[in-house]
């Protein structure tokens, strides 16, 4: 007798093998439902509660061959739970930049027909692990949207509370402030550097020259780490400007001086520290350390500006100060060029 195809191993299944409400039945039960939820999944729109009386939201969108390749031309291939790790990091890491705290998740998914159902619900535990692991307390996911297509696209919006605190915005910054990042600069952009280069294993791990290191950058890549409870902290210390390192150092400090008519002096020294531990992989790859600091994104910590003499909470770095005058980013005084990540220059 033939087994139904609900009930075959979802490594041989494929998406068109089954309805949506069949696909739905295997996603929830591995998705977390947030606290306080009134109305969660299996109506037409979710019902939150809002005790603060604001909201905080945000929507991102992963697409296939332009944010995540399923596979690299040196054989490595995505799992379905990185790119759920990966969904769910960037959208709580737009929260976190204003000060806030996640509560809730929305996710569309577009999937081409064959599509193995084992990497969407790899797709769903890699997001619940990140919620998890990241420290999201209260958040889970509450809807969304399945569809077909001819690749993969994934997009999500996620909710957030301030807490009864003020946002903390990009257009605060005033000069004599100083300037300081959380985070991992440099790392995942390596990360990625690696991933490209066709000495890396087939089955993703870093060959014997890349080392641990090597596997440590890749994992930053693919599963970056927004540190979370910084982005409150902040808030409370008086943080006067914020946003989310995602798209470049350089690229997201001229985000900050624009918005706020400010100039940010960067101090190399102090950025210095960032790329030592990526000069291993640097000198493999014949590149400059400092240029995966300034120019790339995707580790998702946090840009911030404090006023003089605030105490920085514990994981933040002074690495740089505002100054009056354009709001342009400059290293020493010396006009910094732009780098960092564009989606419509790529």
């Amino acid at each position: 007798m033939s087994q139904s195809p609900s009930l075959d191993p979802s490594h041989r299944l494929r998406v068109v093998d089954l309805s949506e409400a069949d696909l739905l039945a295997r996603l929830f039960p591995r998705l977390p439902v947030p606290e306080g939820v009134l109305l969660g999944p299996g109506d037409d729109a979710a019902i939150l509660a809002a005790p603060d009386g604001r909201t905080v939201i945000s929507i991102d969108t992963l697409v296939e061959d332009h944010d995540f390749r399923l596979e690299r031309p040196n054989g490595h291939r995505t799992t379905g739970y990185d790119v759920g790790w990966k969904c769910a990091a960037q959208n709580l890491s737009d929260i976190n930049a204003m000060g806030g705290r996640a509560t809730s998740l929305v996710v569309s998914l577009t999937l081409p027909p064959t599509t193995p159902v084992g990497w969407v619900e790899a797709f769903a535990d890699g997001l619940t692990a990140a919620i998890r692991e990241l420290g999201a307390a209260g958040c889970g996911v509450v809807g969304g949207d399945l569809g077909a297509g001819a690749q993969l696209v994934v997009t999500a919006a996620v909710t957030g509370t301030l807490d009864g605190r003020e946002a903390v915005l990009r257009s605060g910054a005033k000069a004599g402030h100083t300037v300081a990042v959380t985070g991992t600069p440099g790392r995942a952009a390596a990360g990625l550097a690696l991933l490209e280069d066709k000495r890396l294993l087939e089955d993703g791990r870093p060959s014997r020259d890349f080392g641990a290191v090597g596997e440590e950058l890749v994992a930053a890549q693919l599963r970056p780490r927004p540190p979370l409870a910084l982005g409150p902290a902040a808030a409370v210390a008086g943080a006067s400007a914020m946003l989310d390192i995602s798209d470049g150092l350089i690229r997201d400090a001229g985000r900050i001086a624009t918005a706020s008519g400010v100039g940010l002096d960067l101090d190399p020294e102090a950025l210095r520290q960032y790329a030592a531990p990526l000069e291993e992989a640097a000198a493999l790859l014949g590149v400059d350390a400092m240029e995966w600091v300034l120019g790339g994104g995707e580790d998702h910590g946090l840009l911030a500006t404090f006023p003089q003499g605030a105490l920085l909470p514990d994981g933040f770095t002074a690495v740089g100060s505002v100054v009056p005058g354009e709001p342009l980013v400059t290293l020493a005084s010396q006009a910094a060029a732009l780098r960092g990540w564009d989606h419509f220059a790529h």
